[in-house]
């Protein structure tokens, strides 16, 4: 089934098509285009999926014509190709990407940064992104410098599989007449069920669904099948194949245009530019001169082509690095930016990839490429490991908030546990006249270290009573007093949670039993709400159980809630159109339902939404820390207030509390208040600083609730 005699591989100029060359121009072009302007090219992501389609063609053809000329496939001989073909390039791309990281992105991107080259140097960054696009705790990170792995991670995957199902097939079909069907079997083992398993998965969990492997395999196979029928493809009628071209060509293009994040992505939609690629590729040979190849052969698009893969591996870095330092880049400096990639990526394909991939030495000798891509791979995993020692020691974990916040007495007097850590104590009585809410460029010491500040939040996170996005179930937490006779239940999505250390405190004083209930990405509501600009069916199914156990068996004496912002969903469409205001119908539905029940409301009016993630800024800009403040009047008109203020007016039994004042004092919004980081992302307050907030909440809720 398999040889290892050495022997020379083909020339890599061996049945060598220039409209494919100049395919993969096309595709990386729109890849950089998409992620520099996505206004101009708005599904330029669509460029991944021609490269895995005219990967399949390629590597199945190269395997199938060794299969044909010597009746065996040489797996050694293939991972040597792959290894040294891929890895030196990468290598260089993941080290000049811990170089960049630790000379101009935030401390706090570090140690994600170093974790991520590991991943990418495995191979398995697509499952790492897949795990992070479901993961609470990861939903508002900045992205990641080698995100554009994960489609490096799903070829290398797939190679894994796809020689060893050939060499099955091959050696099942001893002779040649049988071995063709074997291998087309083996080919729609791999894409039906991958297909139909992207269908699924892009409708029930689309994030997921764009980074696993599982969803894009059959666009590697779709490549596969047009190298098993290339015979066939040379004789179709050269106007048939150039106008099949052609249309594969519009199909691409039109994909680019048309398709943006928003589409449920791949799925069906990936049909389009996947099955305009194989067009252009099945009736390219055949069209000659009178198909694209008249522009794709053309000598500057096969140069663009030729160095697609380091142009691919560098353009990402360097637009993140470019963001980091100078803010969201316009749409002329995103393209400047990966322009400039052409520089990189021409050095790397000149110095590094081609002298490897071309050397004689290794073409006879496929264990030294082989030890070549250990080598590569060793080097990356230790760099990613070592880079780790760049934030040793650890950022210490925030403290628990009963020893760093004030004690509650109910009074609404500020007591602070220490000098140093006021948080909202030291505003005082007037937070809007106090210095304390100032932004200043040097605060003193502060808690949490800024590297720590994502895993400052609500003990509901331990205690595994906060549902993720994939779950219906309600799950809660009880604090307080078990055995009081009055409980006060919160509900509602991340925005709630926050809540929960200040309410923890109120509980303890005043002798509560306090229920949480919260689940990430889906408020309160009696309604559909949209998630990835789909409907949230999770959600809806959780609303629905909640409220019946909020009005029924669980029933408590009083309901605490607060939300982000979200859009609703009427007649399966977002409304898009007075969405603000569709939003508050919902929320005045849902709390006049609970009110009507004889059960008060309590909405704790949404924090400020940031442009930015705070923590990473104060991070980046320890002695300009006014750089992190943000106008109030922004802040507090985005999120989920202004619908709050609108849901709550004149309805009965519906109380609105307002602690911003606290939050954001002055004109500007501070980043760190007497001693705390108020912040831990762009739109959530640490769990210690919420904690500082327990007396004024307590005030608040004796003069509401009498």
């Amino acid at each position: 089934m398999t040889q290892t005699a050495v022997r020379p591989e083909a020339s890599p100029r061996a049945g060598f098509r220039g409209d494919v060359e100049g395919l993969r121009a096309l595709a990386v072009i729109l890849v950089l285009a998409g992620h520099a302007g996505q206004q101009l090219v708005p599904g330029g992501f669509v460029g991944v999926d021609v490269f895995f389609v005219i990967s399949g063609f390629l590597i199945t053809g190269l395997l199938v014509a060794e299969v044909n000329r010597t009746g065996r496939l040489s797996l050694t001989g293939f991972y040597a190709r792959r290894a040294k073909r891929l890895l030196p390039a990468a290598v260089v791309v993941l080290i000049g990407s811990l170089l960049l990281t630790f000379a101009f992105l935030p401390r706090t991107r570090w140690s994600a940064t170093g974790w991520d080259v590991v991943f990418s140097g495995l191979y398995a960054m697509n499952w790492r992104l897949a795990e992070q696009s479901v993961d609470y705790l990861a939903a508002n990170r900045a992205p990641s410098i080698l995100q554009h792995f994960w489609s490096l991670g799903v070829e290398e995957q797939f190679y894994l599989v796809w020689p060893l199902l050939l060499a099955s097939a091959v050696w099942l079909g001893r002779r040649r007449y049988a071995r063709t069907g074997y291998l087309f079997f083996a080919l729609a083992l791999v894409a039906v069920p991958s297909f139909a398993w992207s269908v699924w998965l892009t409708g029930d969990n689309p994030a997921r669904a764009y980074f696993v492997t599982t969803t894009r395999m059959w666009e590697l196979a779709l490549g596969g099948f047009l190298a098993l029928l290339a015979g066939n493809l040379q004789r179709l009628p050269r106007l048939a194949a150039a106008v099949l071209a052609w249309c594969g060509l519009a199909a691409i293009v039109a994909s680019a245009a048309l398709l943006t994040e928003d589409s449920a992505f791949p799925g069906y939609l990936a049909l389009a530019p996947t099955l305009g690629t194989a067009a252009v590729i099945a009736g390219g040979l055949a069209a000659g001169g009178i198909g694209p190849a008249m522009l794709l052969a053309l000598r500057p698009v096969r140069a663009v082509g030729a160095i697609s893969y380091s142009l691919y591996l560098w353009h990402w870095p360097l637009l993140i690095v470019a963001e980091a330092r100078f803010g969201e880049l316009t749409v002329v400096a995103g393209l400047a930016v990966a322009a400039v990639s052409v520089v990189p990526a021409a050095l790397t394909y000149r110095f590094i990839e081609n002298p490897i991939r071309m050397s004689a030495t290794l073409a006879w000798n496929p264990a030294r490429s082989l030890q070549i891509g250990a080598l590569c791979t060793g080097v990356t995993l230790l760099a990613g490991l070592a880079f780790q020692l760049t934030v040793w020691p650890p950022a210490s974990a925030p403290m628990p908030p009963a020893l760093a916040v004030p004690t509650v007495g109910g009074t609404g007097a500020p007591v602070a546990a220490s000098p140093t850590v006021l948080g909202a104590a030291a505003l005082g009585k007037t937070p809007a006249s106090s210095d304390a809410g100032l932004p200043v460029d040097r605060a003193g010491p502060f808690v949490p270290d800024p590297l720590a500040a994502s895993k400052d939040g609500p003990d509901a996170w331990q205690g595994g009573c906060h549902a993720d996005q994939r779950s219906s179930a309600v799950k809660s937490c009880q604090y307080g007093d078990p055995n009081a006779s009055f409980t006060v239940a919160l509900a509602g999505d991340s925005h709630a949670a926050q809540w929960l250390p200040a309410l923890q405190r109120v509980a303890g004083s005043k002798q509560w039993r306090l229920k949480s209930y919260t689940k990430s990405s889906c408020p309160f509501i009696d309604g559909v709400v949209a998630l990835d600009n789909r409907p949230y069916p999770s959600c809806t199914e959780w609303n629905e159980k909640l409220r019946a156990q909020l009005t029924g068996a669980e029933r408590p004496d009083v309901l605490v809630v607060s939300t982000s912002f979200y859009v609703m969903i009427q007649n399966g469409e977002r409304v898009t159109s007075q969405a603000q205001a569709a939003f508050a119908d919902a929320l005045r539905r849902t709390w006049a339902g609970i009110a009507a029940a004889g059960i008060p409301v309590v909405v704790l009016r949404d924090t400020p939404y940031h442009d930015m993630d705070i923590a990473e800024c104060v991070s980046a800009n320890p002695r300009k820390l006014a750089r992190c403040a943000s106008p109030r009047d922004k802040v507090l008109a985005a999120g989920g207030g202004p619908a709050h203020e609108a849901a709550a007016r004149n309805n009965d039994k519906v109380y609105l509390v307002d602690l911003n004042s606290a939050i954001c004092p002055r004109e500007r919004c501070a980043p760190v208040i007497g001693g705390v980081l108020v912040y831990r992302d762009n739109n959530h307050i640490t769990a210690t600083y919420a904690a500082t907030l327990a007396p004024r909440l307590a005030t608040a809720l004796d003069r509401v609730l009498g």
